[in-house]
């Protein structure tokens, strides 16, 4: 399974913004992702998928890999918090208020789905699949319960 990533460091915006972006295309195939990105109104969205479109270019430039974008997926994206950018606004009286400017790390990784292989039984049927463990049991005719 090839896998690529990228990174953007110190994005003029807070971890916890970006991460609201991420949730939304973890997980989803890179094209899904990328029209998500385009019709999100937050403005981090355009850094996200400027990030994207890297990660995307560099699974592509590695060996091993099919040359099949439409199999590729968001496997992996978060932001970390960055060093922030202390600055001062005046207040009335002489006095100073803090101002916080947050930056964030935004990564994002791009992998491969494996290609889906059907399991095949003796006689060319799909193999059938066992019931789950504490699943309820069917309830079979002419048999009478124990209550």
């Amino acid at each position: 399974m090839i896998e690529a990533r990228a990174t953007a460091r110190f994005v003029r915006t807070s971890a916890q913004k970006a991460g609201l972006v991420l949730a939304l295309i973890r997980g989803k195939d890179v094209n899904r992702a990328l029209a998500t990105l385009t019709f999100t109104k937050k403005s981090v969205a355009g850094d996200v998928a400027k990030l994207l479109r890297s990660a995307i270019a560099n699974v592509q430039q590695k060996d091993g890999f099919s040359g099949d974008v439409d199999r590729l997926f968001v496997s992996a994206a978060y932001a970390d918090q960055g060093p922030s950018q202390k600055r001062v606004r005046p207040a009335p009286m002489g006095r100073a208020f803090r101002v916080l400017k947050r930056t964030a790390h935004i990564t994002v990784r791009v992998a491969e789905r494996a290609e889906k292989i059907a399991p095949v039984g003796a006689d060319g049927e799909k193999a059938k699949r066992r019931p789950r463990a504490g699943a309820p049991k069917k309830k079979v005719a002419g048999r009478k319960s124990a209550a």
